[in-house]
């Protein structure tokens, strides 16, 4: 077997997550190495509209030893101050990352340990975080190819701003917080959008004088662990909430961009020439959408009449809008349709780690990060341990976790071989 550098922990990816392994690693003075595929916080720096901002508050940016400290904590960040907020946190401890630096494959290593492929080298490792996230493949339907190639198709990875689709109307596909803050976002450019609704819930954004998030965290909600939490599989497998941080944030309500022209259909069922269809979900998913919304505003309330806080009242929820059919077919040329933005989500791609840490569906299986085959790790992951494991509200709490079972491993190893 040709020569390997031996690196005691090899972190793969260096963004806010492998970075933060990475900062309590060095704090613990073990060596390790982060290999990046591109450039340190890529997918902020490149993979973001133009008008991006975090839906989340800036108070909530706490990454390891370096909790946002400007003069706007209940504002949300644009594009810029976010990547400038995750630069000044890498300056705080240079991290030993290699850029440009593809992993093209992972496999165990006679003996115990990993050994780890790349574009720069290869390496032995005695353990391997996988920091990639999940985001590695955008999602489009296969039926996507029948329609009629004059209209384009690009995906939210691809979108930047409105100019960028040719002129006449867009169809985007999609009601996450990527899609709905594309349409607002098209929408406000006085541009002709068409959205196909999906079953995402939403969320308000201000409620009773406070950010919803704020009232959510002081009731102990982003504390809750997918391990208590009361139904696993619909924290892991839904849809987030939609809202925006825009213009110092706000929350969507579709049927309001209905009567402002947005046209609204149900999800995308087919497409074939010019003529795409729909599934008749329309009103059932503004509904389901209204349902989550309202629930969390129960909640708020039952939770400010427990504790007796002063809090204003606010007026009762009314629907403004209803659409007065289903429509379950277009035709792009008659609608004057000339671009489709899909938003409808990515895939991970692990094809190359050759690891047995995947289920029977390809994902990957973990406790808190922490993989039965040994010396093998994840994090970034949505509900790793928390609601915000992927986001930089938990990321501090799950790195730190990690960081303590690697040193422990390693340190067991070193106590072994004396």
């Amino acid at each position: 077997m040709a020569h390997r550098e031996h690196i005691p922990v090899v972190i793969v990816g260096g963004g806010q997550a492998g970075l933060s392994v990475s900062y309590y690693l060095a704090q613990k003075g073990l060596e390790h190495v982060v290999l990046e595929r591109h450039e340190k916080f890529h997918s902020w720096r490149v993979n973001r509209w133009d008008s991006f901002c975090l839906v989340t508050p800036n108070w909530q940016c706490r990454l390891p030893g370096f909790p946002y400290a400007g003069d706007d904590p209940d504002g949300f960040m644009v594009k810029e101050e976010i990547t400038d907020y995750l630069d000044a946190f890498a300056e705080t401890f240079a991290p030993p990352i290699m850029e440009h630096c593809t992993v093209t494959r992972i496999a165990e290593r006679p003996g115990g340990g990993y050994l780890v492929d790349t574009s720069q080298g290869n390496y032995a490792t005695d353990q391997v975080v996988i920091a990639t996230g999940g985001y590695d493949n955008p999602i489009v339907p296969p039926y996507a190819d029948q329609l009629d190639p004059a209209i384009r198709q690009i995906h939210s990875v691809d979108y930047r701003r409105p100019d960028q689709l040719p002129d006449g109307a867009t169809l985007i596909v999609g009601t996450g917080q990527s899609g709905v803050q594309l349409m607002e976002d098209m929408h406000l450019e006085g541009r002709d959008v068409h959205l196909a609704v999906g079953p995402a819930p939403r969320s308000p954004r201000k409620y009773r004088g406070r950010d919803a998030t704020d009232w959510l965290y002081d009731m102990g909600h982003y504390d809750i662990t997918i391990a208590r939490h009361p139904d696993p599989h619909h924290a892991l497998t839904k849809t987030n909430h939609y809202m925006t941080g825009r213009d110092g944030g706000h929350e969507i309500d579709l049927r309001k961009f209905a009567t402002e022209g947005v046209s609204l259909y149900g999800s995308v069922s087919g497409m074939e020439g010019t003529k795409i269809s729909f599934l008749p979900d329309l009103e059932t998913n503004l509904d389901d959408a209204d349902s989550s919304y309202l629930g969390i505003r129960t909640a708020i309330d039952a939770y400010i009449a427990e504790t007796g806080i002063d809090a204003p009242e606010e007026p009762p929820f009314a629907k403004m809008w209803r659409p007065e059919q289903e429509i379950t077919e277009i035709d792009c040329a008659a609608e004057g349709i000339t671009s489709i933005l899909w938003a409808i989500g990515f895939r991970p791609d692990y094809s190359w780690i050759d690891v047995n840490v995947f289920d029977a569906q390809g994902r990957p299986q973990f406790d808190r990060g922490i993989c039965k085959q040994d010396g093998f790790y994840f994090i970034g992951l949505g509900w790793l341990n928390t609601w915000g494991s992927g986001r930089f509200l938990g990321i501090d709490e799950d790195a730190g976790y990690l960081a303590d079972a690697i040193f422990a491993k390693s340190k067991q190893a070193l106590q072994a071989a004396s």
